[in-house]
């Protein structure tokens, strides 16, 4: 089955949540509404012909001052059996920043969003164990959005490992310089 054809089985069985795609370079990206994004995933998943049996990757983007909503929330999908790929992004708004949950859908699903929330603060509704996994669980704020302060000036209140890490490096750079 060809992109075309992938597309259009999609737009036949959901045709008021889909906004466009594109296709290009052997690339197919289909932009969909939030509200049914999984059944529209468990559709791909699930049905015969299609059967995207494997969830490549979740991500986000954030387009801050480019346009609203906000966020992008995107799945990568391939089927193993028929080999082919498509990209599935489902747009969410900065206010009520969450989308459902796929982790039922494939268990694969549950680091990822795990790691999307991590990043960009983006709640996945249902998710059994939503916390953080590459930040400290004491870190303020999510570091792959575009309004995350690349430096910090917050003296005092600034996240204590990492002063501690500063410190190790100056004196680690210091020595080295002295020898």
């Amino acid at each position: 089955m060809n992109h075309a054809e992938i597309v259009k089985k999609i737009k036949e069985r959901f045709p008021e949540e889909i906004l466009w795609f594109v296709c290009f370079r052997d690339e197919c990206s289909i932009t969909v509404k939030k509200e049914k994004i999984k059944e529209i995933l468990g559709y791909l998943k699930n049905t015969p012909g299609l059967d995207f049996d494997y969830l490549i990757d979740i991500t986000a983007v954030d387009y801050l001052g480019f346009r609203e909503p906000r966020f992008d929330v995107v799945y990568h999908l391939q089927s193993i059996k028929h080999r082919h790929r498509i990209r599935i992004k489902a747009q969410v708004p900065e206010q009520g920043c969450c989308i459902d949950s796929v982790t039922d859908i494939w268990a694969t699903a549950n680091w990822f969003e795990r790691e999307c929330f991590d990043m960009f603060g983006i709640q996945f509704i249902g998710h059994p164990d939503l916390r953080r996994i590459l930040m400290p669980e004491d870190w303020n704020g999510f570091p792959l959005r575009k309004d995350y302060p690349v430096r910090s000036d917050l003296g005092d209140k600034e996240w204590e490992a990492y002063k501690e890490l500063k410190e190790a490096a100056k004196a680690w750079k210091e020595n080295a310089e002295q020898s």
